[in-house]
């Protein structure tokens, strides 16, 4: 009866475990594509991301370098005053997207273009996506509009 009992106990604590194993396993490879790692353009430039890795880019729009296309296809650089990416889109731009304004894209790049797939902007006069301005601090070219 003993011996029972404790063979019954191995075989709930190794089912436990391949269960655990494997929704870890499927947990991970669910989230492979979810997440979206942020770079600044300088990060981009020094370290290419692999091909067709998805990330996001953030940063200043270049003046001068919005060109809009046909329809909804839209050229501009992004910029940490430090590097500079070329972004490519096609879509509806935030309202309140334009030069020397703060942006967040998310895409790949391609052939050294960012093809973004969304673009994120700023949505009043002193907002600033995180991410841009911790690249942006760690430049050392952000200057707070309350400083």
């Amino acid at each position: 009866m003993k011996n029972l009992k404790k063979q019954r106990r191995i075989q709930i604590i190794a089912v436990a475990a391949v269960a655990l194993t494997v929704s870890t396993a499927l947990i991970g490879f669910a989230m492979k594509d979810g997440i979206n790692l942020f770079r600044s353009p300088t990060q981009v430039v020094e370290e290419p991301p692999r091909p067709n890795e998805v990330f996001r880019i953030g940063g200043l729009v270049l003046e001068g370098s919005l060109i809009r296309g046909e329809g909804t296809a839209v050229t501009f650089e992004v910029t940490d005053t430090n590097a500079t990416v070329p972004v490519s889109y096609t879509g509806v731009l935030p309202d309140l997207f334009g030069e020397n304004q703060g942006m967040v894209g998310t895409g790949t790049l391609q052939d050294g273009v960012f093809v973004a797939s969304e673009i994120l902007a700023k949505h009043d006069e002193t907002y600033m996506p995180k991410e841009v301005v911790d690249a942006l601090k760690e430049q050392g070219v952000y200057q707070s509009s309350a400083e």
